[in-house]
């Protein structure tokens, strides 16, 4: 059986079939909006004069998360914490509230 699936936007504003979906930015904050034709055309009338003077800004990156734990020097870790007077093993793994004081530390 074939299925159809149909989206309509309807105007944010007076509750009418929209053109599309309008995206702009002030004070910091993006905002989308769904419009019809004419009041995307107000929009940008609106805006025109402000768009005309202002100056283009690239948008600012979030450097990519990789998922992966930060790795230390273990032996490292462990003289530090011994300084610190903290108890670590000399072998397998360091308790993470000892981590959490070391990476706070540098």
């Amino acid at each position: 059986m074939a299925q159809r699936t149909q989206v309509l936007f309807t105007d944010d504003i007076d509750g009418t079939e929209a053109a599309g979906t309008v995206r702009f930015g002030i004070g910091g904050t993006e905002y989308e909006i769904d419009l019809s034709q004419a009041h995307a055309d107000q929009l940008a009338a609106a805006l025109g004069p402000y768009v005309a003077a202002a100056r283009k800004v690239a948008a600012a990156r979030r450097p990519a998360r990789t998922g992966r734990p930060v790795r230390h020097d273990q032996s490292e870790v462990r003289a530090w914490a011994r300084e610190q007077g903290l108890k670590v093993s000399d072998r397998g793994r360091i308790p993470a509230g000892v981590l959490a004081r070391y990476e706070s530390a540098h």
